[in-house]
């Protein structure tokens, strides 16, 4: 049982009080720390085993010399005790020398030293550091924490919060910089510039602090900052043969190393700093800019140049864990495996080394570098691994330099971005992350590593990537990986330069307009993979793999190019761990021109991962098919079409009340009403007229001014458009736009409704009910149809085809409705299921108070209206063969299959007539 806080505090004044007085020697460490674990509440004899002899180096003799660690708790915490009175830095160093003989699993988040009375504590990740007397560790029991088993606090070098702050700073420069009228470009190079230096003074690129000593040593007034910063990006530029030459050069200057990469090779005019700016770049000298994020970082600092994006700082990025989730199928777990296969091997390991070291990535959208860094990273920590191996095991192999081992660099990597600030920013977070990762292969091997100068650098080219020839950055035989999240820009969304972009890219293909923004990063990707072994994958909006985007988009690229799905997402909700969360619905799919035998389909909901024989455009493992919009049903079934469209502008449509108080201007007028029902009127119950003039004697019309104001109004609303067809309806301003009402009782299909029902809501209604264009409508139809179409088989097909508004159903006749493959079946089985479905309906008309939407909400739907479903769903199953056992990835499967044998039936009828 944890204790809580108040016997944590009362522990720790009694523990301090029994040692305070003491003159312990180092001897009594053991007695000590068991002391400080029982305030805790940690078992001594727990507490014993973590006791942990390393080896210390070797003496002149080349023997191995020991050393003894007083407490290493796997993992939490590592503490080193003196003697009352010495040195702690010294104690700290000698923790830290035995920290690089642990395995990196091993690694102490936390390192603690101390005399007895004071007491110094080391968080290693962040850098922080926290001092107080012994007396005093009642006050602080809470940084200890990870000893009680309570969490932490939240302070890891990747948390939102320190990448947002961080951003903050530079948003208040950047507004002082600019009010100062210091714009454009030459903003944008210079707040890079300074991040980088706030980065090198907290990382070790520069000595510790001395650009804050830098800036801290200008005038008050900050009248002389300007010039001194200039300065130094200057001298940052300048190679040390060269400042050798300049005898007058200070002291304070010598001490920055020569950065090089061009970062600092542009000559900026002067920004001008006054007192209070001068403050604020001192306020950002003491935020601790080492455990920073780069990737995550240069999408919120991007948003610092806008003030809309500022509002929502940090909700605007992509996060590590789903850029992982592209990175790991496409390449990451196929690299992760085969290192474990050949760990064992010097010989292979070397060769497998040289691979990482050839590997090139590109990414063609790739903003501020996200994907570029958190694969940089991956990859970088899977060549540490390989070192390990090659270093750690080899007892001969003297080390002084750890330089020419690490072979992975950042010039194996490429990306495209159409703005030149992101640019900037990708460019020197690629730098950044090389950085850390350097450091981290110095943490692990105790030598000092750092590339200096930057010699090299990421190629990020400032261009569209769908005007530019990627095979000009990056030539297809030497290229690996594309990888990205373009655009969600939908086909209605688009500006005319992007539609213009869209068009050329696929060589004004029949149906192009009416795809995504992102179709056109597919489609180049397409081109530059054909005949190689390069691999693909993006992030889209689901959109491309439902509806009508799919045949016009995939037919082509797998015909033409012959690629294939390597894996896929299903859709999934694009999260990421800001507050202000944007929310999109996306799929990932991997894709190249090799036809791969394990190819895996992930659904992200219950995080299944499913062995596919073959990835189909809808991400289901079946055939290749394209379902294309089709004018008549592939079955013989009744026709499906769109309701009634007023084109009205409201005119002929009203609500209870405004119905009530029009007839009670104009009884005449109320046999003209009838009752009018859309899609959201159908589904929540609410009750709505129209003016259904369609057969309304003139001589009526002639002597009802009101009727006559509200056909003038409909008349002026349709002139008014911009669209000709609209116009000529002007012409007719008496009746609706565009009449398709039945003569009979008809089924009705609401076109949008929410993924959240297990059924879509259809129901039958009356002639004399005017059926709106947001339903669609079935003339004739049977009870047997309605029982199809609200089965589980059907909902299957309507989730895997349709398309969608955000995850919203987006039914159509023309892709849902007119290819679906109903079932042959026996008399017995059609009649099976109009008593369930009829059984459905009784129940709904017990509720009569009951919208749709109350009865079909999974919280609230009635217990005998599932039951009656549920019967419905196994009479359609034993019409198709019994399929009520399977999973909805089996069902999809056997629908498409009968789909393509109709089809190919419906083909060979057609050629024998």
């Amino acid at each position: 049982m944890k204790l809580s806080w108040l016997d944590i505090e009362e522990r720790a004044i009694i523990f301090s009080k029994k040692w305070r007085f003491a003159t312990e020697e180092k001897s009594e460490a053991q007695s000590f720390l068991n002391d400080f674990f029982d305030v805790f509440g940690v078992d001594r004899l727990r507490v014993a085993q973590f006791e942990k002899k390393v080896p210390k180096g070797k003496d002149k003799n080349g023997r191995v010399r020991n050393g003894y660690i007083d407490l290493l708790w796997k993992g939490i915490i590592l503490i080193e005790m003196k003697s009352k009175g010495k040195n702690l830095d010294r104690a700290y160093d000698q923790a830290k020398e035995y920290s690089f003989k642990l395995r990196d699993e091993d690694l102490p988040e936390y390192t603690m030293v101390s005399d007895f009375e004071n007491i110094r504590l080391y968080r290693n990740k962040t850098e922080q550091i926290w001092n107080f007397k012994l007396i005093n560790l009642h006050k602080n029991v809470k940084l200890f924490s990870g000893l009680t088993g309570y969490k932490p606090p939240k302070m890891h070098p990747t948390d939102i919060e320190v990448d947002i702050k961080a951003a903050e700073k530079m948003a208040k420069l950047h507004d002082i910089l600019k009010l100062h009228g210091y714009k454009g470009h030459q903003v944008e190079v210079y707040l890079v510039r300074l991040l980088f230096c706030l980065f090198a003074d907290d990382t070790g690129i520069f000595e510790k602090n001395i650009f804050f000593d830098y800036i801290s040593n200008s005038k008050e007034d900050g009248s002389d900052l300007s010039y001194r910063i200039s300065r130094l990006f200057e001298i940052l530029d300048t190679p040390q043969n060269e400042r050798d030459k300049l005898t007058l050069l200070s002291d304070e200057m010598k001490r920055f190393t020569y950065i090089n990469g061009s970062l600092f090779s542009e000559q900026l005019p002067f920004a001008d700093f006054d007192n209070k700016m001068r403050k604020m770049l001192l306020e950002c000298c003491t935020l601790n800019w080492g455990y920073i994020s780069p990737a995550i970082f240069g999408s919120i600092f991007q948003g610092v140049m806008n003030p809309k994006e500022r509002r929502e700082l940090g909700a605007y990025y992509t996060s590590e864990e789903n850029i992982l989730k592209l990175i790991k199928p496409l390449f990451l777990n196929e690299l992760w495996e085969e290192f474990k296969l050949i760990k064992g091997s010097s010989k292979q390991l070397k060769i497998f080394h040289d691979k990482l070291s050839k590997l090139k990535f590109f990414d063609p959208a790739c903003g501020c570098g996200n994907f570029l860094i958190i694969t940089y990273r991956e990859i970088r920590k899977l060549e540490i691994e390989v070192l390990k191996m090659l270093i750690d095991d080899n007892a001969q192999l003297f080390l002084i330099d750890i330089s020419p081992y690490c072979k992975v660099n950042i010039n194996q990597f490429y990306g495209i971005e159409y703005e030149e600030f992101p640019c900037q920013i990708a460019k020197v977070g690629m730098w950044l992350i090389d950085h850390q990762m350097n450091t981290r292969v110095a943490e692990h091997f105790g030598l000092y590593y750092a590339r200096l100068p930057l010699r090299q650098s990421a190629t990020i080219i400032y261009n569209s990537a769908l005007t530019i020839s990627w095979e000009s950055i990056v030539p297809k035989n030497e290229l690996s990986y594309i990888l990205g999240n373009p655009p969600f820009v939908g086909a209605r969304l688009m500006n005319i330069q992007q539609k213009s972009e869209l068009i050329n890219t696929f060589n004004n293909m029949k149906g192009v307009k009416n795809l995504d923004y992102v179709a056109a990063w597919y489609n180049m990707s397409a081109q530059m993979i054909a005949g190689t072994s390069i691999k693909a994958a993006f992030v889209s909006t689901n959109s491309i793999t439902q509806g009508e985007q799919v045949h016009i988009l995939w037919k082509s690229l797998f015909e033409k190019y012959k690629i294939h799905f390597d894996f896929a997402y299903r859709t999934f909700i694009w999260r990421n761990e800001a507050k202000g969360k944007a929310v999109v619905h996306c799929v990932i799919i991997g894709f190249s021109a090799d036809n791969i035998n394990r190819k895996k389909i992930i659904y992200e909901n219950d995080g299944t991962e499913v062995i596919a024989k073959n990835i189909n455009p809808y991400i289901v493992d079946a055939s290749n098919i394209f379902i294309s919009t089709r004018k008549k049903p592939i079955c013989n079934v009744q026709e499906m079409n769109f309701g009634s469209m007023p084109l009205d502008g409201g005119y002929f449509l009203f609500s209870d009340e405004e119905k009530e108080n029009f007839v009670a201007l104009n009884p005449a007028s109320e046999k003209f009403f009838k009752p009018f029902m859309g899609a959201d009127d159908f589904i929540n119950n609410r009750k709505r007229w129209c003016l259904w003039l369609i057969d309304a004697n003139p001589n009526e019309l002639h002597n009802n001014p009101l009727l006559l104001d509200r056909a003038a109004k409909v008349k002026e609303y349709r002139a008014s458009s911009n669209r000709e067809a609209t116009r000529k309806l002007s012409s007719t301003p008496m009746i609706f736009g565009e009449i398709r009402q039945p003569n009979t009782n008809y089924l009705i299909i609401p076109r949008h409704s929410s993924q959240n029902r297990n059924y879509i809501p259809i129901g039958f209604l009356n002639a004399n009910i005017i059926a709106g264009d947001s339903t669609l409508i079935i003339p004739n139809a049977t009870v047997y149809d309605f029982g199809i179409l609200t089965s589980k088989v059907h909902m299957t097909w309507v989730r895997t085809i349709c398309g969608r508004i955000k995850s919203d159903y987006r039914y159509s006749k023309e892709i849902v409705y007119n290819n679906f493959p109903w079932p042959d079946l026996t008399e017995k089985q059609k009649k099976c299921i109009e008593k369930a479905a009829q059984e459905v309906l009784d129940v709904r008309a017990l509720y009569p108070d009951s919208s749709l939407s109350d009865l079909y909400n999974q919280l609230t739907m009635p217990f005998e209206l599932i039951k009656a479903h549920n019967k419905v769903d196994k009479a359609v199953d034993a019409a198709y063969g019994n399929m009520g056992s399977k999973s909805e990835r089996e069902i999809i499967a056997n629908l498409m299959e009968r789909y393509q044998n109709i089809l190919e039936n419906n083909k060979r009828i057609k050629v024998a007539i």
